[in-house]
Parts: C-alpha cells; structure tokens; sequence
C-alpha cells in the first residue's frame, strides 16, 4: 500500500507518497520515476516521502512552501523525529539514491553527495500536518507498470520531438532550394534584360540583321 496527500500550496497542486512501511519502501525505491524527489530525516528513522514534480518545477527550485510541507510530512512520520525540535530534512532526486546488495531493508545511500539539499525544521506545525492527512489517499498501485507506462511514454515523446524536428529539418531545406531556384530563375530574366538594354541588342532586335551587327566587329 501507498500513502498519498495532496499539497495545495502549489498550482498546479503537487503529489506527495510515501511507503507504510521499509518494505513497501523498498518497492518505492526500486520503482521511481526521474521525476520524484526523495526526502527522509537525517539521520533518524523516518518515512520515505516523495515529491512529484510538477512540470515547471526542477528539484532546486522547489518553492519553499511546498518544501515546508514536505519536511513538515517526513517529520511528522518520524517516531522519533517527531518528538524532536530543530531536525534536519534531506532531499535529493530519486535517480541520485543508491542502493546496493549489502543494505538493510529500505536503507539507501547517495551517488553523489552534492545533490543532497537540506531544509531546516524548527518545529511541528499541526497545522500543516493536519491539512495534509485530510488528503491522505490508501491505493495498491502497480508500480513497476506504472514506471513502465511512464517510460514508454517518455520514449513516444522523445521519437514525437525528434520527428518533428526532422521535419522541420526537411522544410527548412526545401525552402532554401526554393529560393535558390527563384534567384537562378531571376538572374536570368535580369541578364535578359541587361542585353536588351545594350545598342547591339537593339541593333539585332529591331533590324533583324545579325550580319550587319557582325560587320560591326570586321
């Protein structure tokens, strides 16, 4: 099972998750999408939360008063954390989370460590809390689907964009060989008319006799 809630101090308004428990974290883990931002206590016990990001948000430039609620969120689901005053809140993309074969249950470490972000909690506010679990979702969602479905999707929209830029490619040469072609065609008009303008041009043009306007140049 999976916690969802649901934070309206955004627009649009942001999805928050996290597992009931360190196995579900596990799933959670192993099924995240590169749009989903990981938060935790540090160096406490405490829920993984997760952040989807909404398409105009990157993971540092979450605007601070949904980053509040989501450190507010992992607090209040830390046993021990939530007793505590002046925690520590961390943060990094779900891409950066390591997991290797020698971790405990839903124990994870980082791939870098500079993209680790820290936010500071003073305090519970229940306030925030409780507007928090008054959205809280139970589902059974299928994840691994879910990280599939997302993929390919991902994959459709990249082959989608690439198409088009071909196109546009394709376009933009075929205008150019039109012009090209428009300028060939008009240098000959021009070249046409320069003749025209010359006196032995005129010469040939209106006495129709080429052998006089040879003799010219006898």
């Amino acid at each position: 099972m999976v916690l969802y809630f649901t934070s309206n101090v955004v627009t649009p308004s942001a999805v928050v998750y996290m597992g009931k428990d360190k196995f579900e974290n596990e799933d959670l883990i192993k099924h995240g999408l590169e749009q989903d931002v990981w938060f935790h206590v540090d160096k406490l016990s405490s829920a993984h939360v997760y952040l989807r990001l909404t398409p105009d948000m990157t993971w540092d430039n979450i605007p601070q008063p949904l980053l509040d609620d989501l450190a507010q969120l992992v607090k209040a689901n830390s046993i021990e954390g939530n007793k505590k005053n002046n925690l520590t809140i961390i943060y990094t993309p779900w891409a950066n989370l390591k997991k290797s074969g020698d971790m405990d249950v839903g124990q994870v470490s980082f791939k870098k460590n500079n993209l680790v972000k820290r936010v500071h909690v003073a305090e519970r506010i229940n306030d925030v809390v409780n507007r928090l679990n008054k959205t809280k979702v139970e589902r059974f969602p299928d994840l691994a689907q879910e990280k599939a479905d997302y993929e390919r999707n991902q994959r459709r929209a990249v082959k989608q964009k690439e198409s088009e830029r071909v196109q546009d490619e394709y376009k933009k040469v075929q205008d150019l060989k039109k012009k090209a072609a428009d300028r060939g065609y008009a240098s000959i008009f021009e070249d046409e008319e320069m003749m025209k303008g010359s006196s032995n041009y005129r010469n040939m043009d209106h006495d129709g006799d080429a052998e006089a306007f040879e003799d010219d140049f006898m």
